[in-house]
């Protein structure tokens, strides 16, 4: 008999009202399961920033109820945290996947020297216990093999949660999402649906994944140089398609870039691509074959500064260079934020006179996630009595949530959520209950910056905006007068060639003389000094640099 004070919440820690960052915990009493740890790439203002991570601080203080984390696929923005979440928790979280996404979370661990051992393997048809949580993995389309959906059973009611999906009738494994399945989940009653939002957006079905194959072959068979394809490091369906399209062609493969090397080698092993490592092209074969018999898949499909592409297109990869008659072909969706960094790497690869492909111009990318159909399509299968909608941007989740109107679900029954917020259902009712602590944790290099992350992330946006402004203030210990004239240096803030600069300066040196001769020696000082030269430099200049005094004692 279900405890009728007890309530089930689900808490999303990431993905929603976002792209990226996927995370949600399912909570019951004393138990509680993690699905998914994703990570999202920063904004073009967060400078110095690699990547954004959930924030977890909610679990750790219940990481004794923790019971596991279930991942439904090996893309990024569903594993790429787990390096950076497992170490802040003082117990082992079990991780189940598939067998696929348990080769690249390996490669994540070794690469950061942590314990691979908790690694569990699970395939659709499988059952799993974790606490009062029983989940059912499911089979489902995507741009990664072995995506998994789960049905899981609460003491309240079967609960799908769909991850990123499509309905592809075509897809490069040929194995298609499991509708038969879906539907019997729909005969036996869902309390609630959490579908994929991505492309809530765009109408029909999304295109399968054949299609990209057929313009790889025209640009194949109209290619004479060297064909290098920047891509996801996970996406290796795609990998697998230039390889089946390589043979076809009379050409070899090969691979650069320290993920899609190590990602590659891992599906081989484990006998995901088609090929033998032995037979993969070498830096010097890619070099010194002839160029119409060399296919390179590297990647740099998102502009990231260090990948191979970005490298390549700016002439800094010794190894391996851009020629006039390469033909690039860049398959990706460039992810919001990331826009800019694509369009100068195309930009790049053009001034190196390489012809280049990429989705404004030619079908050379087919999204992994479904269109308005497909979604409509799986609230049709499932016929839930609440609706969820997930992974978007707050946009895509309210388009989400219309068609679920559409499809005859009651708008009292679905929730539009963010991150941070929970749902909770106690047997008879759902609500928004309350607000859990998620903002946003980022990580610098390996240094994972959660309490004082934004205020080093303003500092930066303030120096990148204003520059800085020092003044070193050299005072008599004993006296608390000027031992020398003040000394003002600033970095992109003024120009020191600048014939404005020396009137600005004279000025700041009259301030800093009336600021110090009225000063106690070192009370209150540095704050006065700050606040009387930052507002000179409003007043001549209209700016606000970061002003930092130095005072130095002799």
């Amino acid at each position: 008999m279900t405890n009728s004070k007890l309530e089930l919440r689900i808490i999303p820690l990431g993905g929603l009202g976002e792209i990226g960052k996927n995370m949600t915990a399912y909570e019951y009493g004393d138990d509680i399961i993690i699905v998914d740890a994703g990570l999202m790439f920063p904004d073009s203002d967060m400078f110095g920033i690699d990547v954004i991570i959930p924030n977890v601080e909610y679990l750790r203080e219940r990481e004794d109820k923790i019971r596991g984390i279930v991942i439904t696929h090996g893309h990024e923005d569903h594993i790429g945290a787990l390096p950076y979440i497992l170490p802040q928790f003082g117990v082992d979280l079990p991780i189940y996947a598939s067998r696929l996404a348990r080769g690249l979370i390996e490669v994540k661990l070794s690469e950061s020297h942590l314990d691979d051992e908790i690694l569990y393997t699970v395939a659709p048809g499988d059952k799993i216990e974790l606490g009062v949580f029983k989940i059912e993995f499911f089979h489902l389309c995507h741009s990664i093999p072995e995506t998994l959906g789960l049905a899981i059973e609460t003491p309240y009611g079967l609960v799908i949660h769909t991850t990123d999906y499509k309905f592809d009738p075509t897809p490069v494994d040929g194995i298609l999402t499991d509708e038969e399945r879906l539907r019997a989940y729909g005969d036996r009653g869902v309390l609630l649906l959490l579908s994929d939002s991505t492309n809530a957006e765009e109408r029909g079905f999304t295109p399968s994944e054949q299609e990209v194959g057929r313009t790889f072959e025209k640009i194949f068979a109209k290619a004479k140089g060297r064909i290098i394809v920047a891509t996801f490091a996970s996406n290796l369906s795609r990998v697998q398609q230039l390889i089946n399209i390589s043979r076809r062609f009379d050409r070899r493969i090969g691979v650069i870039g320290r993920s899609m090397v190590n990602n590659v080698r891992m599906a081989i092993e484990l006998g995901y691509l088609d090929i033998q490592q032995t037979n993969l092209l070498t830096v010097h074969e890619m070099n010194n074959l002839p160029p119409g018999q060399v296919t390179i898949v590297c990647t740099g499909s998102q502009g990231e500064p260090t990948s191979a592409l970005v490298r390549m297109a700016r002439g800094t990869m010794r190894q391996l260079q851009v020629h006039r008659g390469d033909s690039v072909i860049v398959s990706a969706m460039a992810i919001p934020g990331n826009e800019t960094m694509v369009n100068h790497t195309i930009d790049n690869l053009f001034r190196r006179e390489a012809d280049v492909y990429y989705q404004d111009l030619f079908d050379v990318h087919v999204s992994g996630h479904g269109n308005q159909e497909d979604y409509k399509h799986m609230m049709a299968l499932t016929r839930p009595h609440y609706f969820m909608p997930i992974h978007g941007e707050y946009r895509h989740l309210v388009l989400n949530s219309r068609l679920a109107e559409e499809m005859g679900i009651p708008a009292q029954n679905i929730f539009v959520l963010e991150s941070g917020n929970v749902l909770a259902f106690d047997g008879k009712q759902m609500r928004v209950a309350d607000k859990v602590d998620n903002g946003y944790v980022l990580v610098d290099g390996a240094k994972v910056e959660e309490e004082g992350g934004k205020v080093v992330l303003r500092d930066r946006r303030h120096l990148a905006e204003d520059g800085v402004w020092v003044a070193i203030v050299t005072i008599d210990a004993q006296t608390g007068g000027l031992v020398v004239p003040p000394q003002l240096l600033s970095r992109g803030f003024i120009y020191a060639g600048n014939g404005k600069t020396n009137g600005l300066n004279r000025a700041a040196t009259g301030v800093i003389r009336d600021v110090v001769s009225h000063a106690r020696f070192r009370e209150g000082l540095e704050s006065e000094l700050r606040d009387r030269l930052g507002r000179l430099s409003q007043k001549r200049t209209g700016r606000h640099p970061m002003v930092l005094p130095v005072i130095v004692e002799v």
